[in-house]
């Protein structure tokens, strides 16, 4: 499973999706093609930019099946490590959108 981190992105929206699509998608289908598992690890957002994210996420993983793509929103690091930890022992979840708050679940989800 590779981590693809998402560098920053302006704050508003549209202008984020904008330039994830124009910038940042040529790159994370180039990661897809090397056939491997990809977790986007975003900044966090506010609500407004979670529909565009999970659109994202979701179609990525649909067209790339059987690999599977998921996204997290975080800057703790301990929470990416244990979220990407977690995904890597769920081989069911795909095309989904995880804010974390690294408030301590790693424990919990996972042994790592």
């Amino acid at each position: 499973m590779a981590l693809f981190r998402v560098g920053p992105l302006p704050d508003g929206a549209l202008a984020a999706a904008a330039r994830f699509h124009g910038e940042v998608l040529p790159r994370v289908l180039a990661e897809l093609a090397r056939g491997e598992d990809l977790v986007l690890v975003f900044a966090p957002a506010d609500h407004t930019h979670r529909g565009w994210r999970l659109a994202v996420v979701q179609q990525l993983a649909r067209e790339h099946a059987p690999l599977r793509v998921n996204a997290l929103a975080a800057e703790d690091d301990a929470a990416v490590a244990a979220a990407e930890a977690y995904l890597a022992s769920a081989p069911g979840v795909t095309g989904q959108y995880l804010p974390l708050d690294g408030n301590g679940a790693g424990g919990l989800l996972s042994r790592v």
